[in-house]
């Protein structure tokens, strides 16, 4: 259908104006907030592309990944963000940062105050570290 020609995502939050102060100031992304009757709406723009944040005061985090960064080098994100208290999400298959090293990309998780989990996933395959 012609008229689709345009789309964008959206997930939900508790607290917006909590949200923004992450978004902005934590990950460095452009944010805009919007009054919304007794709630709000925030919009984040990545690289041209549009996120529309929602207030829901019963949110409940999805058990999935809400949102990735495709990135160069994702050691150095990594060590970057946790420099700003991002805690990276531990499984059986990740290194001591928190990025897993498989026959896929590399990839770390790490959940916004609300608990949508967020990916770093390196744009290109690397060899692992030395150990």
């Amino acid at each position: 259908m012609e008229q689709l020609s345009h789309a964008f995502a959206s997930f939900s939050v508790r607290d917006a104006t909590r949200a923004q102060d992450f978004y902005k100031n934590i990950l460095g992304l452009k944010t805009e907030l919007f009054p919304m009757g007794e709630s709000h709406l925030l919009n984040i723009e990545i690289g041209g592309e549009k996120f529309m944040l929602y207030e829901k005061k019963d949110h409940t985090p999805a058990s999935f990944t809400v949102m990735n960064f495709e990135i160069p080098d994702i050691e150095a994100a990594v060590k970057e963000l946790s420099s700003k208290g991002i805690k990276f999400e531990r499984y059986a298959e990740t290194d001591e940062l928190g990025i897993t090293r498989n026959d896929g990309p590399l990839i770390a998780w790490f959940k916004d105050p609300d608990g949508n989990f967020i990916s770093l996933i390196q744009n290109e395959v690397a060899p692992p570290s030395p150990s």
